[in-house]
């Protein structure tokens, strides 16, 4: 410490306002033990040792005693439990220097040794209490042995139910949960009988904890231990620590059994709660495994209760979701085939496919849509939809996608080599990737890295994208259109898009999802067919008015390509032009053969 130091800060601590520290604390140790004390008596004793503290802080000498002489007073009005020190010490090491203006050279230093001081002081009072209390019932002993036995095993029953039950509900733990699950699937001359858990979670439980507070949240969490305390008595209902619950249902008939028990569990949630002034209702997801003990082990049962429960978030909340080996199965092998992309990625696994773009006027490949594939070394060759949802989820669209657009680049720069009018390169963007704050110096980057003309770079996006309300992917767009990339909406026509988008965005081309062309497969007399053919004959209508081209996708019969020709549309894809490979499968830019009813006479 400086000299002069300790001169000015005991003053600055007596400026601050010990109070507000106390408070905090005291809001912190609320509820960790029983505390033979109002709130009121809590916050003053607490302040009386905030100040100790402050003073101990800056005193010099430096006495570690005083750190000691708290956590002794804080045991001796009964703040004693493992939960109540955690607390203590987690409170004085965020707030105490910030709430009581506390500054010096080595304050730091001395907040972590006087930290070390409160937990022994602590501990030491903590034992003696225990030694005092021993030695009361060894002196009740010389006096009625029976009685002082009674106190011993009171005194044991009372450290294991610590040990064994959560401090905020007083439910069984997860220590105790599993010891009677295990002993449920374990026990002898059991092997035929069954065994049910139902894994319980609260719906969105954090929006109560950070809008109300924890203390409010702890209330709604005793509320809930009640209730599938007293309606599942029969049951073993237990903590397992946040917001989560388990059910033991043992020795169950069939599946039935512990589906009543969730259903009851449920509806007990679901009752609205007065907590604190606060009109609470909540529900809950829960996950149910009901199997035979033989064969079953705790953890295989809790591992498989905890993936049905995700299942329930997953499809919304507020119910329950069965057990499903094969979903699990499929579940696993998804987890393993998302967790393997960046490898994949880092081998070169992955390689780009490529489907031509076809004039409906003349024949010729106007573009080329790149279409990512996986070559995995045991599952062999993937197509986009066995990866590219996973790759969503996890966020991993953004690498992948982003070496999309490299290697298509790329690749299509080489086409212009013996090509005299080489097609553009039509590449997917995900959400995510239009959402980056770097698209724009990502695509300019690659033009000028690979030397491809941005005409030749069509981005394709899905309706949704556009319908976003944020300004920053249509700024990037518009962007990228006046340096001449092309731009198209994907699936037009299976979404939601405001037609009046179309009228401020960058977009030069429409790509009308395969669901319409599919009817026209069937003959232009049938009604569904021509009903198809006139939405179609709109969509192309609508396109032409703003300026914009339009392309069906899905095109696979020569007869489908001539009514969309016959109504205006600009281009097809589809197996009937060509199907996905490698860009040398494909034939060159130019007039195919076509038949003679295509072809147009010349102007």
């Amino acid at each position: 410490m400086a000299s002069g130091d300790s001169v000015g800060e005991p003053a600055a601590a007596s400026r601050s306002c010990p109070g507000t520290f106390a408070r905090a604390w005291a809001k912190a140790v609320s509820g960790t033990s029983y505390l033979p004390m109002t709130q009121v008596q809590l916050e003053t004793l607490l302040q009386r040792l905030t100040e100790r503290l402050a003073t101990g802080l800056l005193a010099e000498p430096f006495d570690l005693r005083i750190g000691q002489q708290v956590g002794a007073e804080l045991v001796a009005a009964h703040i004693a439990s493992a939960e109540g020190l955690g607390r203590t010490i987690e409170v004085i090491e965020l707030r105490l220097l910030r709430d009581l203006g506390l500054v010096a050279d080595d304050v730091e230093d001395r907040m972590a040794r006087l930290l070390a001081a409160v937990a022994t002081g602590y501990a030491r009072a903590l034992r003696d209490r225990t030694l005092d209390e021993q030695e009361s019932i060894r002196r009740a002993a010389m006096i009625a042995r029976a009685q002082a036995e009674r106190a011993l095993r009171d005194s044991e029953a009372r450290f294991r139910h610590q040990a064994t039950h959560d401090p905020v509900t007083d439910l069984p733990n997860r220590t105790l949960f599993t010891e009677r699950l295990a002993a449920a699937i374990d026990e002898p001359d059991r092997g035929a009988e069954r065994v049910g858990v139902c894994f319980l979670d609260l719906d969105r439980f954090k929006v109560i904890n950070d809008s109300l507070g924890h203390q409010v949240g702890d209330l709604l969490l005793v509320t809930v231990a009640d209730r599938l305390r007293r309606i599942l008595g029969e049951h073993l209902v237990a903590r397992l620590g946040g917001d989560e619950f388990v059910i033991l249902v043992q020795r169950t008939g069939c599946t039935d059994d512990v589906v009543k028990v969730a259903e009851a569990a449920l509806a007990a949630v679901s009752e609205p709660a007065l907590i604190a002034g606060h009109e609470l209702t909540v529900s809950a997801s829960i996950g149910i495994v009901e199997r035979q003990v033989a064969g079953t082990n705790p953890v295989e049962l809790m591992r498989a209760a905890d993936s049905t429960l995700h299942w329930a978030k997953a499809a919304g909340g507020a119910r329950w979701s069965l057990f499903d080996a094969d979903r699990n199965r499929r579940d696993l092998a998804r987890y393993a085939l998302s967790a393997a992309i960046p490898t994949a990625l880092d081998r070169g696994e992955f390689y780009l496919d490529y489907q031509p773009l076809t004039s409906l006027r003349d024949g010729t490949v106007l573009g080329m849509e790149a279409l990512v594939r996986w070559r995995h070394p045991e599952l062999g060759v993937l197509r986009p939809d066995s990866f590219i949802g996973l790759a969503e989820e996890t966020g991993l669209i953004v690498r992948l996608g982003g070496w999309v657009l490299a290697e298509a680049c790329r690749e299509a720069e080489s086409w212009s080599a013996d090509r005299a009018a080489a097609p553009f390169v039509s590449v997917n963007l995900a959400v995510r990737q239009v959402h980056r704050p770097g698209l724009v110096q990502e695509v300019r980057g690659l033009l000028q890295r690979t030397g491809l003309p941005p005409e030749r770079l069509q981005l394709e996006i899905t309706e949704s994208t556009m319908m976003s309300t944020a300004e920053e992917p249509v700024r990037a767009l518009r962007i990228l259109a006046d340096l001449g990339v092309r731009i198209a909406i994907d699936d037009f026509g299976t979404g939601y898009c405001n037609l009046a988008y179309l009228r401020d965005l960058p977009v030069t081309e429409l790509k009308v999802a395969g669901e319409f062309v599919a009817g026209l497969r069937a003959t232009p007399v049938d009604p569904a067919s021509r009903t198809d053919e006139r939405i179609l004959a709109s969509l192309v209508s609508l396109a032409h008015a703003l300026g914009l081209t339009v392309t069906a996708e899905g095109v696979e019969t020569a007869g489908q390509a001539e009514r969309l020709r016959a109504i205006g549309c600009d281009a097809g894809q589809g197996w009937h032009f060509g199907r996905p490979g490698p860009a040398r499968a494909h034939p060159r830019p130019g007039p195919l053969t076509l038949p003679p009813r295509w072809r147009r006479p010349p102007p």
